[in-house]
């Protein structure tokens, strides 16, 4: 795989994760009750204990997309330039 096929790579798949983290706060922020009784369906959570599940995951995912995907991205940019 050559280099620019490795930096279009990161690239996409840096903007698909962003967009994946944006669908996953948009619907935790404007869908939190249908989606905390559609888990309380299936796992018994309290409400605080959902809210802290979420905000953890999507820290937590944030930080893998920016150190798997973004970080060599840039190190890449950096060193062809």
């Amino acid at each position: 795989m050559t280099e620019i096929r490795l930096e279009q790579v990161l690239l996409y798949s840096t903007i698909f994760h962003y967009l994946v983290l944006i669908l996953w706060f948009c619907l935790f922020f404007y869908a939190h009750d249908a989606l905390f009784r559609l888990q309380r369906r299936w796992f018994r959570i309290s409400e605080p204990a959902f809210d802290l599940l979420n905000y953890g995951g999507i820290g937590l995912y944030k930080i893998l997309v920016f150190v798997f995907n973004v970080a060599p991205l840039l190190a890449l940019w950096l060193a062809s330039r």
